[in-house]
This record gives structure tokens, C-alpha cells and sequence, in this order.
């Protein structure tokens, strides 16, 4: 069996998902590789140089001190022969090979650099140079390397991350915009400087801002165009409605003018739904506040529905709402799901809470994650089930909800059955009327 790996922690998957962070490390790791192979370079370039000179100045002692060696003068205390410190190998290649040789080496904890010659007799004239000031001066080049690296990367580092917050604020920009856009905010505009100067090069982030404030305003040209039209069409059929309702009412009695009268009367709910849904788009509507139990209106809010439907209070209270908008959003809720559902249907009331919760199928599953939708139908169970209604009910109660500042909330619960929660705002503490 395979061992977990550890996962990261959840904040440093936080950070290194960011583009900022992923700059930041981009641009450290790559300084920091750059300052490496720069320092490097020059480190290997000054040092060769270094023994370069050494050994030109260590070889051009030991002429002069073969010279005194074979005019029999004394030789300097840093001149001998056969030394017994000398590095095997330099004395190897020497006395083998019969050539002079130079080599780097330590003698006594210090530097030095050797150079050595054969001799007569099979002896090795050596000279030993002390290489410490050149080993200094390379470690102080090393610490001003290291030095320079560090600020040259610290530079870099916080030039790049400016460059890289202002396109990184521009894009969180860009994505609260979106998401107010989604929200239903289509004023919502980007208009990111560089994309309003079009003599200025645009960037990723200016031609991203430009495309999403496009499609903002084509979305937003095209839904003012559909509640235009619902709007028009809406206003366009109440008369001709009225009249076929006034017709409808002069036919004799009988079960084809009681289907007649039937429909006619489906239409004018059609169109009055319509108009309301078109008002809700428009954003005209306004609440009308006043302070009221919850309990009492709820209860009646289910008696103008007409139905079987058990009122359940378990905490009452005071509410800040528009009593006929809450009878509406109420009302739609409960003949949703009477029509949707079955039996029993319960309303709860948990101040400020209001549940409605039917026993039948439940949401079906666009519903849950999309909300609803207009002329789609609400109803749960298979793609094959049963599907009634144009779908306006809930679109109105969700859109009236809205108006009242409340939040509606649609899940199913776990033993069956569609449950919508109505979440009032909380009131001021005030007596209620």
C-alpha cells in the first residue's frame, strides 16, 4: 500500500497560486541563478589571472636564483634545495620529466605558490612565494560579489514586483468587476486606462478588461432589449385579454365556456406574471417597510393561498418587510409546492426565518445550482417526470425576495422533499404594528 505524501500547507498553496508569488519566486530563483553563474565567471577569471601572475613572477624569481645557484652566490631563505615540503607532485614532475613546474599549494596554514627546477645531481632548486595577499584580495572580491549579487537581486526583485502588483491589482480589478457582472451589476465597467487610450500599446490585462466590458455591454444591450420586448408584449395583450374576458363572460353556461373562461384566466396570470418579472428586471421596484409579527403574516399569506397548509410557529417576532411583497414571495412558495409537490405541506417560522417545505421529489438539479429560471419548469424527479407551469412562480419569488433585501435559499431535504428558506433581514427593535 502507497503512503500518503504530505500535502503543503493550505497558505503556502494559497501563496504560491498567486500570480504575484509565482513572479516573486520566478524572479528570485532566476536572479539567484543569474548572480551564480555571473560570480562564478568572474571568480574562475580572477583567480586564473591571479596564478596567471603568480607563477610568471614565482618562474622569473627561480631564473634568477639558478643563476646565483650555479655561480655558487647564496641563495634567498625562500630558495633551496631539495625542500622537504615540497608538494610530491611538483617533485615528481620535476626530477621525471627534467622541466621546471610551478604549483599552488598550503605551507604551513598559508598559501603558496612553489615553483621549482632540476639541478645537477638529480636535485630540485625550489622557490616557494607567499601567496596570501592575492588569496585576500580573491576573498574580498568574493564577499563583493556576494555583496553586489544581493543588492542587484533585492533591485530586481522589487522593480519586478511593482511592475508585477500594478497588472496583478488590474486583474483583481478586472475579477471584481466580473463577479459583480454575474451578480446581475451590468453597469459594472473595467475602463482600464490603457484600454481607453488606444494610442497606448494594451497589454494582456488592458485587451482582458476590453473583452469583458464588451460583453457587458452586449449582454446588457440584449437583456434591455428582452424586457423591452416582454415588457411591450405584456402591455400589448392586456386589452385584447380584457376583451376576450368580457366575450368569455357573455357565453352560455356549459363545460366548453367554463374551459374558455378556464384559460382566458390563465392568460391574464400569464400576462400579469410577465409584467411583474419585467418590472423586477427593470430594478424600479421599491420596498414599502413597515415593522410586522411574522408569525400572524405568514399565516396570512397561507390563507390567501386557499390550500391545506400547516403553519408551524416556532419563534415569532418583529420584521422590517413589505407586507404585500412578502405575501407574495409566500404565496408563490406555497403553490409551488402544492402544484410541484406533495402532502403536507409546512410552513415554519423561526423569526426570521421562513421555511417552506413540501414531501414530494424535490428541486430538480439546475435548480439548485442555477436558481430559477423562467418558462422552465420547477417541478422535480426524471427528465421524463411530470412538468407543468411556465416556471414564473419561483423566478417572482426569488426576484421579490431580492427587492425585500432577503436572501432565498432552495435545497431538498434529506428524507424528500423541496425546502425553500426566506431569510429576513434583521429589524430595528421596534413594537410591532
Amino acid at each position: 500500500m502507497r503512503t500518503p505524501q504530505p500535502r503543503p500547507p493550505r497558505w503556502l498553496h494559497a501563496w504560491t497560486a498567486t500570480l504575484y508569488w509565482k513572479a516573486s519566486v520566478f524572479i528570485t530563483v532566476m536572479c539567484c541563478l543569474l548572480a551564480a553563474v555571473l560570480g562564478t565567471l568572474v571568480h574562475v577569471l580572477v583567480d586564473r589571472q591571479t596564478q596567471d601572475r603568480a607563477r610568471h613572477t614565482a618562474l622569473a624569481e627561480l631564473d634568477r636564483s639558478m643563476s646565483a645557484y650555479v655561480a655558487g652566490h647564496p641563495l634567498d631563505r625562500d630558495v633551496s634545495v631539495n625542500p622537504p615540503d615540497l608538494p610530491a607532485s611538483l617533485r615528481a614532475m620535476v626530477v621525471q620529466r627534467h622541466e621546471r613546474g610551478t604549483e599552488l599549494a598550503t605551507h604551513q596554514g598559508h598559501p603558496v605558490m612553489w615553483a621549482a627546477t632540476p639541478v645537477t645531481g638529480g636535485k630540485v632548486l625550489a622557490l616557494r612565494l607567499d601567496y596570501s595577499e592575492q588569496a585576500a584580495s580573491l576573498r574580498g572580491l568574493d564577499g563583493a560579489i556576494i555583496g553586489s549579487s544581493a543588492a542587484a537581486i533585492a533591485l530586481t526583485l522589487a522593480a519586478g514586483l511593482i511592475s508585477v502588483s500594478r497588472i496583478t491589482r488590474r486583474l483583481h480589478h478586472t475579477a471584481r468587476v466580473a463577479r459583480r457582472i454575474s451578480t446581475g451589476d451590468l453597469d459594472a465597467r473595467v475602463n482600464d486606462p490603457r484600454a481607453l487610450r488606444p494610442d497606448r500599446a494594451q497589454d494582456e490585462a488592458a485587451a482582458v478588461a476590453t473583452a469583458l466590458d464588451a460583453m457587458a455591454a452586449s449582454l446588457q444591450a440584449r437583456l434591455h432589449s428582452e424586457q423591452r420586448f416582454t415588457a411591450d408584449v405584456s402591455h400589448e395583450l392586456r386589452t385584447p385579454l380584457a376583451g376576450l374576458h368580457s366575450a368569455a363572460e357573455l357565453l352560455p353556461p356549459g363545460r366548453p365556456t367554463d374551459m374558455v373562461r378556464d384559460r382566458v384566466q390563465a392568460l391574464r396570470g400569464l400576462t400579469e406574471d410577465l409584467l411583474e418579472i419585467s418590472r423586477l428586471d427593470a430594478q424600479v421596484e421599491s420596498a414599502d417597510l413597515d415593522i410586522h409579527l411574522l408569525g400572524p403574516l405568514a399565516e396570512r399569506a397561507v390563507r390567501a393561498t386557499g390550500t391545506t397548509t400547516e403553519v408551524r410557529v416556532v419563534r415569532d417576532g418583529p420584521v422590517e418587510t413589505d407586507r404585500r411583497r412578502l405575501e407574495r414571495v409566500l404565496g408563490n412558495l406555497v403553490a409551488n409546492a402544492h402544484k410541484h409537490g406533495r402532502s403536507p405541506v409546512v410552513v415554519t417560522v423561526d423569526a426570521p426565518v421562513i421555511t417552506v417545505r413540501d414531501h414530494g421529489d424535490g428541486y430538480p438539479a439546475y435548480l439548485l445550482d442555477q436558481g430559477p429560471q423562467r418558462f422552465r419548469s420547477q417541478s422535480g424527479g426524471s427528465e421524463g417526470g411530470r412538468r407543468t407551469g411556465h416556471g414564473l412562480g419561483l423566478t417572482i419569488a426569488a426576484g421579490q425576495a431580492h427587492v425585500l433585501g432577503a436572501d432565498l435559499r432552495f435545497s431538498n431535504a434529506p428524507d424528500g422533499g423541496a425546502v425553500a428558506e426566506l431569510h429576513l433581514p434583521p429589524s430595528p427593535e421596534q413594537h410591532p404594528h
